[in-house]
């Protein structure tokens, strides 16, 4: 069964990249940059093999944690000196800022091939959505947070805010980037921080906030206030999360004011929009529900090696459903509030929680034996779903448009495949 059905395939031709970036950053720094680096790639480099060159530099670094730290265990989980040395952790910044330039640049070179359109978007779009878990497991452990809750909240704060952006593109028709955004600002910060831990190590994150406040600060006396507000044990890692607690709620009210916005203007329902927001906290609830067997401080998943393919597999199922959300948008279709991997994760979570709700043992995951297949199992299912999902699309558009995915090549009236700036030789009919 296809995607995208028969009469919504001539929508693509009528779909227009829209975006908006009020990144102060991003204008009078990033952008010169991106500029002049858009101008080192030949005309022949397809903009999505830019694109998939720096998810996999992404890649490399996660394959380096795995490498190093199998097992995901922090220092102080472990008690001793484990995981990545910390010249790693440069590594870890220079691809992902490399990966931020790329992400920038697929849309410029876009332009300059002819190749801009939707297909473009999906792809960007794809990657981006499997880079938002995979610098979560990794900033997490740069962090010092290693198996813990604080790296649960960090995957469902940065899932969200995906989620909202592409909800708002969905409604507004366009990609509204504020003056702090995920793909730019935080981004950098997240490189700081890798930068941060490749000088001092991951255990600096866990410095009381307390106790590097100067002393003359301490003696302000509004602040003397303040400061009798904060925790003492309060880490620096703590209070990252917190701060990315504020970003998300400051997203929340900024997307959904552009999308009111955006259908007042339109005459369409001002508050129904936000019923389409209900697939996430549904989906979330499934996941926090698995994992949180038997209890919150003695989760079977999260204490153990698990914990990784669980992110990774959870990651999976939210990049394809906000794929199938952008797909909607770029087709012009009704939006998707249906995933069916959530039957999966329902089996699971119920499954798990077999004890609580009825008092009778798990029926797969009696023992961390049958835990570790069902996980692993999760995973190569999300795994496979998607990347269907991801072929079945380009396919599709690639067949309807008439375009090629990683070459800079186009179908003529004739049926005949042309590169850029080619006409005859080297041309394929078909």
């Amino acid at each position: 069964m296809p995607y995208i059905p028969q009469h919504a395939l001539n929508n693509l031709k009528k779909y227009s990249y829209k975006g908006v970036d009020h990144s102060i950053v991003s204008r009078y720094i990033l952008s010169p940059f991106w500029n002049w680096f858009v101008t080192l790639w030949p005309l022949w480099i397809a903009p999505n093999v830019i694109t998939l060159s720096g998810l996999s530099l992404v890649f490399a670094n996660f394959a380096t944690l795995l490498y190093y730290d199998l097992g995901y265990l922090t220092e102080k989980d472990a008690g001793g000196e484990v995981g990545p040395p910390q010249w790693v952790y440069f590594t870890w910044a220079a691809g992902l800022f490399l990966y931020q330039t790329l992400d920038a640049i697929d849309g410029k070179q876009a332009r300059r091939t002819g190749m801009a359109g939707p297909l473009g978007e999906m792809f960007d779009h794809g990657c981006d959505a499997m880079n938002t878990t995979l610098e979560v497991i990794l900033a997490s452990r740069a962090l010092n947070l290693g198996r813990s809750w604080w790296t649960v909240a960090s995957q469902i704060a940065t899932l969200a805010n995906f989620y909202l952006t592409t909800w708002e593109e969905y409604h507004t028709g366009q990609l509204y980037l504020g003056v702090f955004s995920g793909p730019v600002e935080g981004i950098l910060m997240i490189v700081a921080i890798y930068v941060v831990t490749g000088f001092v190590g991951p255990t600096f994150w866990d410095t009381r906030v307390l106790s590097i406040i100067p002393d003359f600060i301490t003696r302000i006396p509004t602040v003397v206030h303040l400061i009798q507000l904060v925790p003492k044990n309060l880490g620096l890692n703590d209070t990252f999360m917190i701060f990315g607690t504020f970003g998300l709620a400051f997203n929340i009210i900024t997307s959904y004011v552009n999308v009111y916005r955006g259908r007042r203007a339109s005459h369409g329902a001002r508050f129904r929009p936000l019923l389409f927001l209900l697939p996430f906290p549904v989906s979330v609830s499934l996941y926090l529900l698995w994992l949180s067997s038997p209890s919150i401080h003695e989760s079977s998943i999260l204490y153990s090696s698990l914990f990784v393919p669980f992110l990774c597999a959870w990651g999976l199922q939210f990049a394809r459903q906000v794929g199938k959300m952008i797909l909607a948008h770029v087709t012009s279709q009704s939006f998707p509030w249906w995933d069916g991997m959530w039957v999966w994760v329902a089996v699971g979570a119920v499954d798990v929680n077999l004890p609580r709700l009825s008092g009778r043992e798990p029926l797969i995951q009696k023992d961390l034996k049958g835990t570790q297949y069902f996980v692993y199992a999760t995973l190569v299912v999300s795994m496979l779903l998607y990347a269907r999902f991801c072929v079945l699309v380009i396919r599709e558009i690639t067949s309807f448009l008439g375009i090629a995915c990683f070459t800079v090549r186009k179908r003529d009236e004739a049926g005949v495949w042309r590169g850029r700036g080619k006409s005859g030789s080297g041309e394929k009919r078909i």
